[in-house]
């Protein structure tokens, strides 16, 4: 297996530090091949401008339509470039970051908003009366697998369906169902750490150990069943879910994974 691991965050010695490098250790222990992208030790550039698109920037600016202009022209920049490549290198992707309001740390949120480019995340396959582009379980990066490593700082009670945060899926969903699975990743249940800033000796031995058994069991985990854009269950070119289709009781979010 062959191991991305995107770490976002600034300090070291921080509980997601130490999951990042037991990650690394474990998985190479065990035989795998593995990559790190330390978004803060890289100094990662989080803002898109101009500048990412070199001679195929337009004035003026116009993301989507430069970005893909770059992609094909191979003129993106060196950084993004070699960011793009890790990701087809690998076959998974682990995302290590702490819940910082209510979503990804803004650096790397800048690496999505300037990896995910147009023509490589989106804005490939045909749109037509059968299909709206490759997207939502195909794509680029189709074939690959992602898993949300997350560290909360609020007890579980918080984020469970009647907590006053909201459930930790419906707060990770714009991530795993939006970025993830929108260029074709299949995206396996999230590995979440509640209560951390509270977290003792005790508690920390016990975290290490389920995160441990968690990387030993990526292989054989079964994704998030996600629908798929482009095989019935939505109207083209709607997108709309079909009638019929909802699970009882269930709406939001919810309405689209299967079973």
């Amino acid at each position: 297996m062959k191991t991305l691991i995107v770490h976002a965050h600034p300090e070291p010695r921080s509980l997601n530090g130490s999951l990042k490098d037991r990650a690394v250790a474990t998985l190479e222990s065990d035989g795998h091949e593995v990559r790190v992208s330390d978004l803060y030790a890289m100094n990662w550039k989080a803002v898109v401008d101009a500048k990412d698109y070199g001679p195929d920037a337009s004035d003026p600016l116009r993301v989507v339509r430069d970005s893909g202009r770059a992609f094909d022209a191979g003129t993106l920049t060196a950084d993004v470039r070699a960011e793009q490549e890790k990701l087809l290198w690998a076959d998974t992707i682990i995302f290590q970051f702490p819940l910082w309001w209510y979503t990804m740390p803004a650096i790397l949120k800048g690496w999505v908003d300037r990896v995910f480019t147009s023509h490589f995340a989106y804005g490939v396959g045909e749109h037509s009366d059968v299909g709206y582009g490759e997207r939502f379980g195909e794509g680029t990066l189709a074939g690959r697998r992602a898993l949300l490593s997350v560290t909360v700082g609020g007890p579980e009670p918080h984020y469970a369906a009647r907590g006053i945060n909201g459930p930790i899926d419906d707060l990770l969903f714009p991530i795993q169902h939006g970025i993830l699975y929108y260029p074709g990743i299949e995206v396996l249940p999230p590995f979440v750490l509640y209560g951390v800033d509270r977290m003792t000796g005790e508690g920390y031995e016990a975290a290490v150990k389920a995160w441990e058994e968690r990387l030993r069991t990526l292989e054989s985990t079964e994704p998030i069943a996600f629908r798929r854009q482009n095989f019935g269950d939505y109207e083209i070119p709607s997108l709309r879910l079909r009638e019929g289709l909802e699970p009882e009781g269930r709406t939001g979010f919810g309405l689209h994974v299967r079973g």
